[in-house]
C-alpha cells in the first residue's frame, strides 16, 4: 500500500501485484487442477464465498498486500492461517496511492511468483485444498449447491457442503476447502465509478481522509499516500468483511491509522481490537524486510541497516538514562548522529566499494511521536510513556522506512 515519487517508484511495494494475469496454452491452470489456491476476481464471487463462510460459522482473516511478497508478508499470512479457518490475502495495486507524476504502469507485478510462495504455506502432507463448486475462483466453475443436510446429521460441513469425516484431505469424495484464497480485483471492481484516480484534484467519488493524523511523517513526505491507503482499505474491509485483519509493524503509522479508521467509521469487520499489528520481520543485519530491498545493490545493501542502528541508538539512549530528563530532541539527535557518522564513513578513502563507498545516503526524517495522538514529542519524554521512534532514509534511489516501539509492543 505504498507509492512514492519518481525516484522511489521502482522501490516501493506494499499493496498488491496483479491488475490482470493472462495465461496461454498449457500454462493456464485447469479448473480441476487440484493444486491451485483459489483466485477471486469479482465482488460477486467474493460475496458468494463470504456468505458460505458465514453460514458455516467460519472466521475469516484478511492480509492486504501489494504483492511482490517477501517473508514479512508470508509471516502475516501464516499467522492468519494458524488462527482462523479461512484467510483472504488481497492483491491490488491501488491507483489512488500514485500521484499524477508517478508511473503506475511501471509498478511491479509478480503474480506467478507470489502464488508459488503462497502455495508453500499450505500443508505439504496432503493434497493442497481448493474451493470447488461455488464458482468463486478463476479455476472453478459454478455447480448447483448440494441439498441441505439432514438435521440428524451431526457432522460439521466444509464450504463445499459435504459432511466432514476425520480425514484431513478427503471427505465423502469431495475436496476439503482451501484455508487460503486470493482476492485480486481489477481497478474497475474496486472503483466502480471509474474516472480519475491519481489526480485527486480531479477525482469524483468517495475518498477517506484521516485529518489530524495523516499529515505527519510519512504523510508529510507523501501527501497522497494515506488518503489512498484509507480509501482502499475501507473498500477491502467492506468487500471481505473480515473478522480479523493483519498488518506489519514496519508500516506502523499506516497500521495505527487504520485502527483509528475502523474505530471512527464504526466498522464491525474488523473491530479495532481485531486489527492486528505483527512485529517487523528483519534480516540478520537488522534491516527490515521490504519488497523494495530487492532493488538495493550489494554496496547499498551493506549500508541499509544504518536506519535500524540509528533508531536503536535513540531507543537505547532512552532506556540507559532511565528516561530521566531525556527529551524528544535528544532521541532525534542520537539517531541523526548515527546517520551522519555513516555518511562520513561512506566518504572515507579507507572504505571499500563493498563496504558502501560512494553510496548516496540521505536522511528523510527521524521522529519520535506519541502512540495515540501521533504528536511529535518535544521536551522531556517522561517515564512510562508509549511512543514510537520512526525514520526514513534514501539509500541510492530506494527509500527505506523503519520504526521501533518504546514502552509497548505489538501482537506476538
Amino acid at each position: 500500500m505504498a507509492s512514492g515519487n519518481e525516484g522511489e517508484r521502482r522501490s516501493i511495494q506494499t499493496c498488491s501485484s496483479l491488475q490482470q494475469t493472462t495465461y496461454s496454452g498449457s500454462s493456464k491452470p485447469k479448473a480441476n487442477g487440484g493444486n491451485k489456491i483459489p483466485v477471486i476476481r469479482t465482488l460477486g464471487q467474493l460475496r458468494r464465498w463470504r456468505k458460505e463462510a458465514r453460514d458455516k460459522g467460519l472466521e475469516v482473516g484478511v492480509v492486504p498486500t501489494m504483492g511482490a511478497l517477501h517473508e514479512g508478508h508470508l509471516n502475516l499470512v501464516r499467522t492468519s492461517l494458524a488462527r482462523h479457518p479461512l484467510t483472504v490475502m488481497t492483491l491490488f495495486v491501488n491507483p489512488m496511492q500514485f500521484a499524477p507524476h508517478e508511473d503506475l504502469s511501471a509498478y511491479p507485478r509478480t503474480f506467478e511468483r507470489d502464488m508459488s510462495l503462497l502455495q508453500t504455506l499450505l500443508p505439504s502432507t496432503t493434497q493442497p485444498r481448493s474451493l470447488r463448486g461455488l464458482g468463486v475462483s478463476e479455476f472453478d466453475s459454478f455447480r448447483t449447491p448440494p441439498s441441505p443436510r439432514s438435521a440428524s446429521d451431526p457432522r460439521p460441513r466444509s464450504l463445499n457442503g459435504n459432511s466432514q469425516d476425520s480425514s484431513p484431505a478427503m471427505n465423502g469424495g469431495g475436496v476439503v476447502d482451501s484455508p487460503l484464497v486470493v482476492f485480486a480485483p481489477t481497478p474497475d471492481v474496486m472503483y466502480p465509478l471509474k474516472g480519475e484516480l491519481q489526480d485527486l484534484g480531479k477525482h469524483r467519488g468517495l475518498s477517506v481522509e484521516l485529518r489530524g493524523w495523516g499529515e505527519v511523517m510519512e504523510g508529510a513526505s507523501r501527501p497522497q499516500f494515506f488518503k489512498g491507503v484509507a480509501t482502499v482499505c475501507t473498500k477491502l474491509f467492506n468487500a471481505v468483511e473480515p473478522d480479523h485483519a493483519y498488518f506489519g509493524q514496519k508500516d506502523i503509522q499506516q497500521a495505527l491509522l487504520l485502527k483509528i479508521l475502523v474505530q471512527d467509521l464504526l466498522l464491525s469487520h474488523p473491530t479495532p481490537d481485531n486489527l492486528h499489528i505483527l512485529p517487523t520481520t528483519r534480516s540478520s543485519t537488522g534491516l527490515a524486510l521490504s519488497s523494495r530491498n530487492a532493488y538495493l545493490s550489494p554496496p547499498e545493501l551493506h549500508v541499509s541497516p544504518v536506519l535500524y542502528r540509528a533508531l536503536s541508538a535513540a531507543k537505547d539512549l532512552y532506556a540507559s538514562s532511565a528516561s530521566e530528563g531525556i527529551t524528544g530532541e535528544d532521541l532525534i539527535a542520537a539517531g541523526t548522529r548515527v546517520i551522519l557518522d555513516e555518511q562520513e564513513q561512506i566518504l572515507s578513502p579507507s572504505t571499500s566499494m563493498e563496504q558502501g563507498r560512494g553510496v548516496e545516503l540521505q536522511l528523510d526524517y527521524i521522529e519520535v511521536f506519541d502512540k495515540y495522538t501521533f504528536e511529535p514529542i518535544r521536551g522531556p519524554v517522561g517515564e512510562g510513556r508509549e511512543f514510537v521512534v520512526a525514520g526514513a532514509v534514501w539509500v541510492g534511489k530506494t527509500r527505506l522506512i523503519d520504526n521501533l516501539l518504546v514502552g509497548w509492543e505489538v501482537d506476538q
